[in-house]
């Protein structure tokens, strides 16, 4: 069935409802085009989504955590998400928004100019219906002027008044009359003749041709609707697989959280190595001689500053400045991240994991750059086989500078698995019922460094007037300030700062510190003047030697045999003793770094 046989008479009708057809392929372009706005503002807001929960520079830490990973997971599938949202609103755009505009356009040109067609074919037929009406009202016209021309002629024939030139007058009148009805007759019939034939040609050819282009137009209309929506739920469906791979990568990233091992990787993070504080023993102050009582008070007094981590309060203690800050503060011996170079400044089981890292690091650095060297060595034989391929001698300064980043690399290595060596001995020294015993003096737990240094695990905070430090500190500033012609003895009356008398409030009165000093403790000594030599907490032996040219340290050849009477207090310094034929004894403050301590168990 076609328009142009069953609607022939429709012209007006069929001109609107393709109008309307248009509209509402129009209608549907614009509802595919706020549809791609749509999707492109959900990915735009699912990728600003992800980027503001990315996890910080400062979380890195948390990644390890299954948790972590699983949110991480799940944001790099959203991320994915918004990237197929981003590809149906780009398709919707290239392929359906741009097709449906291009239809719109080409039908609204085709109906325009079948429009203009049929017009033309109606103007056209109305033209000659015109001609047709026109010629049979002349007809009509001229039909009856011939009959009253004949009616005329026949009374005058009757009359008998008129004379015969007066009849041949009527009767001239009625034969021309006769002739025009007779050429307007014709001439209608003629008009009726092409009337007919244009009609007839007008409804069954022209129109029909015209009516059919409209049908075509609004049936290729209708088609394209229908492909544009199937195209469109294509695209949405060459994206699905996708999507549900992300929707299954995000059950993925869910499951894979595993709270026990999140569990066991917070006790690996956390834990320190340090030993369980032993029980506080029992002081009997009736057992105290009367002129130990002081001390006894004194020393014990701060002990009781305890966290609830059960390490000294951060308060409670003072660190001794190093010598002029060359070695205990120097930044060179700090790592990036402000640590120390042999991480000795964190608890045992971080530091062995750091140093375990580090290692790691750099066996990974040293096979890199051996697989460099090696080929350059390929590259220089190459070279010096065939010296049209190169020069050698081009490769020799790269090869140089191989050779030197491998060796410090082997040094760096060589030294790091030192600091791992001594940090599980340290692990097995304090772990032993002795090294318990021994950590916990006046209530400080305290941690041995891999260089056989005590230092005491704590934050740095403010220092109070009433801080004692720790027993041997005291007594081995004290007994620095009494040795008369040793190295610490200083004539002016002031201590330096490398020796730690200068800046510690537990120095003694009258041992070369002034009344400043006695004015910065704001309290009565609580030592005598003399003082019995500190014992020796083990022995060490030099592994370099080392040149005394600050005032409190002493001197030392490599290999040489020292007794350790103060451990390092964190600063870099150990103070040792050595036999002196002339006094009998030398005291004085070496680098931690250039000996190798044995403490006593």
């Amino acid at each position: 069935m076609s328009w142009g046989t069953e609607l022939w008479d429709q012209y007006d009708n069929l001109s609107i409802h393709t109008n309307r057809g248009i509209e509402a392929l129009d209608k549907y372009a614009s509802f595919v085009r706020d549809r791609v706005a749509i999707e492109s503002e959900y990915a735009t807001k699912l990728r600003r989504l992800v980027k503001n929960y990315q996890p910080k520079k400062k979380e890195e830490e948390d990644n390890e955590f299954t948790s972590i990973q699983a949110f991480r997971n799940l944001l790099k599938e959203i991320s994915d998400l918004a990237g197929q949202r981003e590809v149906v609103s780009e398709t919707l755009q290239l392929q359906i928004i741009q097709g449906v505009t291009l239809l719109s356009k080409t039908l609204r040109e085709e109906r325009k100019k079948c429009l203009n067609d049929g017009t033309m074919l109606q103007e056209n037929l109305r033209t000659q219906l015109s001609s047709l009406e026109r010629a049979k009202r002349n007809y009509e016209k001229a039909y009856r002027e011939s009959e009253k021309a004949v009616e005329g002629y026949k009374k005058a024939d009757m009359d008998l008044n008129l004379s015969r030139a007066e009849v041949e007058r009527y009767k001239n009148t009625m034969t021309a009359k006769i002739q025009q009805s007779d050429d307007a007759k014709n001439e209608y019939a003629n008009q009726l003749q092409k009337t007919n034939n244009l009609q007839q040609q007008h409804f069954n050819l022209l129109l029909p041709s015209v009516f059919n282009r409209l049908q075509e137009l609004d049936e290729k209309r209708t088609r394209g609707i229908r492909e544009f929506i199937i195209g469109a739920a294509d695209v949405e469906s060459s994206v699905a697989p996708i999507i549900a791979r992300c929707m299954e990568g995000i059950v993925k990233a869910g499951e894979s959280i595993n709270e026990k091992e999140d569990s066991f990787k917070v006790i690996e993070r956390y834990q320190s190595g340090f030993p369980q504080p032993t029980d506080i023993p029992f002081e009997d102050l009736s057992k105290v001689s009367p002129e130990n009582l002081n001390d006894s008070q004194y020393i014990n007094g701060p002990s009781n500053h305890l966290t609830l981590k059960g390490t000294i309060s951060a308060k409670q203690i003072r660190k001794r400045v190093g010598i002029f800050n060359i070695f205990g503060s120097n930044k060179n011996s700090l790592t990036v991240d402000g640590q120390k170079e042999d991480f000795s400044d964190l608890p045992p089981n971080q530091r062995r994991k750091k140093l375990l890292a580090k290692i790691a690091e750099l066996e990974h650095k040293i096979i890199q750059e051996t697989n460099a060297r090696d080929g350059l060595m390929k590259m220089k034989i190459v070279y010096e086989a065939n010296s049209s391929l190169g020069n050698p001698m081009t490769v020799e300064g790269q090869l140089n500078e191989s050779e030197h980043k491998l060796e410090k690399l082997r040094a760096d290595f060589k030294k790091y698995q030192g600091y791992l060596e001594k940090a599980n001995q340290l692990q097995v020294a304090n772990n032993s019922p002795q090294s318990n015993r021994n950590q916990l003096q006046n209530g400080h737990r305290t941690s041995r460094h891999s260089n056989g240094s005590a230092d005491d695990h704590h934050d740095e905070g403010e220092d109070h007037p009433d801080d004692a430090g720790s027993l041997s500190r005291s007594d081995s500033e004290d007994n620095v300030a009494q040795i008369p012609n040793g190295h610490n003895n200083n004539n002016n009356g002031s201590a330096s700062p490398e020796s730690g008398l200068g800046t510690s409030h537990t120095s003694l009165p009258g041992s070369g510190q002034g009344s400043a000093n006695e004015n910065a403790i704001g309290e009565d000594a609580y030592y005598e003047t003399e003082v019995e030599a500190l014992n020796p907490l083990g022995t060490c032996r030099a592994l370099y030697p080392f040149e005394a040219t600050s005032e409190g340290s002493i001197p030392m050849t490599e290999g040489e045999e020292l007794q350790v009477i103060e451990i390092d207090q964190g600063d870099g310094w150990t103070r040792v003793r050595r036999a002196n034929n002339s006094n009998g004894w030398d005291e004085g403050f070496v680098p931690t770094s250039y000996i190798e301590c044995t403490l006593f168990a």
